[in-house]
């Protein structure tokens, strides 16, 4: 019977924080707004973008909210046009990891707050495009911790939900884990603290990237 582990990819894949936070504080910069400090930022990555800037700014109507959001992606994408490997490079381990798990006859999945184009950057950026069976953005489905992504993946890849798993840094990645019914794999390398992903449920934390073999098998 296949089984399918499902990857998030900003903090969990690849280090993206330093693009994330300079495209939001010229997203708000532009919009004659105070940036947020990177804290706050940090704590939003992996939400949709809109649900994002709701997070960091809730009193803002939600026209305000979708024109930051545009500005974001404009932003983002100046910064990825100009971006070296090394500006959102993978995590240590995360390209041994995905090889390890292919080779013991798990088939690989992504769910991500990122946009299709963006997801498609990143994993064709780094080579490992192909290693992935089912691709969930934020372009087809309702922002993190909404299940549908999980869903959709868990359909596309055949998969039942108790033969998979959900890996991801943040509590919005556990909590999907929790509504979707599969397994909540934590790793403790990305934006939120080991103590949150337990608190959003997580089964299991990976402590570094050569942990999730044995803790997935």
């Amino acid at each position: 019977m296949s089984r399918l582990a499902i990857f998030d990819c900003d903090g969990t894949l690849v280090d993206s924080q330093a693009n994330i936070c300079r495209a939001m504080e010229e997203a708000f910069v532009t919009a004659e707004l105070p940036p947020p400090s990177r804290v706050a930022i940090r704590r939003i990555v992996g939400l949709s973008l809109v649900e994002a800037m709701h997070a960091l700014l809730p009193d803002a109507p939600d026209t305000q909210h979708r024109a930051l959001a545009s500005g974001y992606k404009d932003a983002y994408q100046r910064l990825r046009a100009t971006a070296s490997l090394d500006d959102e490079p993978l995590f240590e381990g995360i390209a041994e990891v995905l090889a390890t798990l292919r080779a013991q006859g798990w088939r690989l999945g992504v769910a991500t707050g990122k946009s299709d184009r963006g997801l498609a950057h990143v994993l064709a950026r780094h080579g490992i495009a192909d290693l992935f069976v089912t691709l969930q953005t934020a372009d087809r489905h309702p922002s993190k911790p909404d299940p549908a992504m999980l869903h959709a993946a868990l359909a596309e890849a055949r998969v039942e939900p108790h033969m998979a798993a959900m890996i991801g840094d943040t509590s919005f990645d556990m909590a999907m884990a929790r509504a979707g019914g599969v397994r909540a794999v934590g790793v403790a390398w990305g934006y939120h603290s080991v103590a949150e992903l337990a608190d959003a449920g997580a089964d299991v934390i990976a402590q570094s990237a050569g942990d999730l073999p044995g803790l997935l098998a």
